[in-house]
């Protein structure tokens, strides 16, 4: 059994989560030009209702690895939430290279995940993990008992140069989140999913969120924030369909990028164009799902994303060790929650 974690409040608890995440070098432009202000993809995070049952599940079922366990309270991550009498327990897992980190708000409690919940709900977020293969991971959830949302694997249609071939299958952790497990094909993905002889679960290709508008949510990630648009297809047929769980499904897929990291991909659902927007999520609601990137310049971000896009009321500092983490939290034009940190 392992032992309940220490209560740690205030400023100094977030020594711990910085100890997970690599150091980095200093960000700042250089004089010449002005890069992205997103220089990084650092975690996707999602707000759970017990850490006990949902660190078992990540790190048995999904081979994730355990890098941090804290807990913490204060001012300071009320006005980042924008909730009140806070305190957290947050856990960070890797697989690979990647970062994941879990939630669970003690204090206030917020919502479960919607029963009816569908694939193409404005609310929906995965974080999609790369397979060495399929039928060995796919075996693996069955031992596991995990929820399905797909009825077994699909192979998406050679017809379709950008997807032909990729294998995936979406199912739900203990809380409801969808999840998505892929095998890329050879000459497809990153050069590193298609190194042999490695584990079964190799890391976090991308985390997907469904949008309502591309034009929009390109006019927020790319031209706001300065994520690249690395690829696009559009997505359908009965393969597409048994995947996603949606009938007619049609999607619109778009791939985007920081210099590091996962990536993030916007599903808009051509047909059926009946997903739901959820009601006002907050931070401790276990719909809730967040993407940390990584910044130069929180005040930059910040008069960006000043007036309709912020939670936070102002930047958010913390200091931890040698170093003061300047953070905040916003949200999308659907409402998906972005966490900027500065390092």
């Amino acid at each position: 059994m392992r032992a309940a974690p220490r209560p740690l409040a205030g400023l100094a608890v977030v020594a711990a989560l910085i100890a997970a995440t690599p150091r980095l070098d200093s960000q700042a432009p250089p004089a010449s030009a002005t890069p992205p202000l997103v220089t990084g993809v650092e975690a996707v995070g999602m707000t759970v209702s017990n850490m006990e049952r949902s660190v078992a599940f990540f790190t048995n079922t999904l081979s994730f690895r355990p890098l941090s366990d804290v807990e913490v309270s204060g001012d300071e991550y009320d006005r980042l939430h924008g909730l009140f009498a806070s305190r957290l327990r947050i856990v960070r897992l890797a697989l690979g290279d990647e970062q994941i980190e879990l939630t669970e708000y003690l204090t206030p409690r917020g919502r479960a995940v919607p029963a009816d919940s569908r694939s193409n709900d404005l609310w929906f977020q995965h974080v999609a993990i790369i397979v060495s293969d399929m039928d060995a991971a796919y075996a693996q959830l069955r031992r596991h008992h995990v929820e399905q949302a797909s009825p077994e694997p699909q192979r998406l249609p050679d017809w379709n140069p950008a997807a032909g071939g990729i294998r995936a299958f979406y199912f739900k952790d203990p809380d409801g989140h969808p999840l998505e497990i892929l095998q890329f094909p050879p000459g497809k993905g990153d050069a590193r999913w298609q190194r042999a002889g490695g584990p079964l679960f190799l890391g976090i290709d991308h985390t997907a969120i469904v949008v309502s508008d591309t034009a929009a949510s390109l006019a927020f990630y790319r031209d706001r924030l300065g994520l690249r648009l690395a690829g696009e297809s559009v997505n359908y047929g009965p393969e597409q369909e048994r995947l996603n769980a949606v009938f007619g499904a049609r999607l619109r897929i778009s791939a985007l990028r920081a210099a590091t990291g996962p990536g993030v991909e916007f599903l808009e659902y051509l047909s059926p164009r009946n997903g739901r927007r959820g009601p006002d999520i907050q931070a401790n609601d276990v719909t809730h799902w967040e993407t940390t990137v990584r910044t130069w310049s929180s005040e930059a971000i910040f008069e960006r994303l000043r007036g309709r896009w912020l939670v936070s009321p102002s930047i958010v500092a913390i200091r931890a060790q040698d170093r003061t983490i300047r953070s905040l939290l916003a949200r999308d034009p659907d409402g998906h929650a972005l966490k900027v940190v500065e390092r």
